[in-house]
C-alpha cells in the first residue's frame, strides 16, 4: 500500500510541470510510431483517450495513427498549451481518478510519461468505467538507452532526479510491471499486462537536452541553486564527450509500453 508520505510526494512531483508547459511542450520527445501501434492493436475500436495528456505530445502521435482522440488533463498550464498547439482536439479539464466522460466512452485509454501519476486505487476502477469490453490500458515511457555509454554516463551526472528508474529499460521494467494494479491489493480490473519496446531517439543539441532534463519533476521541485547546479553539471558532462559536444546528435532512446486488456 502506498504510504501518505510517498502519496505526498507523488503529488508533488506530479503537480510540478504547469510552471514548466511551455519548456515541457518544447524539448520533451514525442514517441515511436510502432509503440503507439502495438499500445492500441487489441483495442475494440478507434475511440482513445489520453489521460494525464499534458502539453499533447502523445496525442499528437495518436492523430497521426489515425485515431478519434479526446485528451483529458488536470493542469490548466498543460492543459492550456494543449490546446494550443492542437485546436481541434477535443480537451477536457479531469483527472486519471476522475474522468470527465460516460461509461463505456473509449476502446482504450493510453498515458504518455503519465501513469506513474495515477493513484490506481481511485483510478483503475476509473479507466475501467469509460473504457468498452475488452477495452485496452497503455501507459507509454520514453526511456534514455544508457545501454550507450555517454548516455549512462548523463545518468550518472544528472542523478535520479534528471533519469530516474523508469527513464532507463532494465529498472523501467521493473518500475511499471504491476503498475496497472491497484496498490492497495484490491480486485484486478485488468489482465496480465504485457511488455516491449521500440527503438526511438531525439535530435538534440547539448544546450537542448540540459533543457530536456529541466523538465524533469525531480529537477523542477529543487532549490533553484540546487537545480541550475545539477544542470551545469550536465551541461559541462556533455560539453566534454566527443558525442554531444558540437552541433546536434540523436539522443539513443527507446518507448516502453505496458499494455493490458480491461476484464
Amino acid at each position: 500500500m502506498t504510504r501518505p508520505g510517498e502519496e505526498n510526494e507523488r503529488a508533488r512531483h506530479g503537480s510540478s510541470f504547469g510552471a514548466s508547459a511551455r519548456a515541457y511542450a518544447a524539448h520533451r520527445p514525442d514517441y515511436a510510431p510502432e509503440a503507439v501501434r502495438w499500445a492500441l492493436e487489441l483495442a475494440p475500436g478507434r475511440r482513445v483517450l489520453d489521460l494525464g495528456a499534458g502539453t499533447g505530445k502523445l496525442t499528437g502521435c495518436l492523430l497521426a495513427a489515425g485515431v478519434e482522440v479526446v485528451a483529458v488533463e488536470p493542469d490548466p498550464a498543460m492543459l492550456a498549451e494543449l490546446r494550443r498547439e492542437l485546436p481541434g482536439v477535443r480537451a477536457l479539464t479531469g483527472s486519471a481518478e476522475s474522468i470527465p466522460l460516460p461509461d463505456g466512452a473509449v476502446d482504450a485509454v493510453v498515458s504518455g510519461n503519465a501513469m506513474h501519476w495515477f493513484d490506481m486505487d481511485a483510478a483503475g476502477p476509473e479507466i475501467a468505467r469509460v473504457l468498452a469490453p475488452g477495452g485496452v490500458l497503455a501507459g507509454l515511457w520514453n526511456l534514455f538507452d544508457d545501454g550507450v555509454p555517454w548516455v549512462a554516463g548523463l545518468a550518472e551526472v544528472g542523478g535520479s532526479e534528471a533519469i530516474g528508474p523508469r527513464d532507463v529499460p532494465v529498472s523501467w521494467r521493473a518500475a511499471t510491471a504491476a503498475m496497472h494494479l491497484p496498490p492497495s491489493g484490491g480486485p484486478a480490473r485488468f489482465g496480465a499486462a504485457g511488455q516491449a519496446e521500440f527503438p526511438h531517439g531525439q535530435r538534440r543539441t547539448a544546450e537542448s537536452l540540459v533543457a530536456t532534463l529541466g523538465t524533469k519533476a525531480g529537477l523542477l521541485v529543487m532549490p533553484e541553486p540546487e537545480r541550475q547546479a545539477r544542470l551545469a553539471q550536465a551541461r559541462d558532462y556533455l560539453a566534454g564527450r566527443p558525442e554531444t559536444a558540437g552541433g546536434e546528435f540523436v539522443v539513443p532512446m527507446l518507448t516502453g509500453v505496458l499494455r493490458a486488456t480491461r476484464l
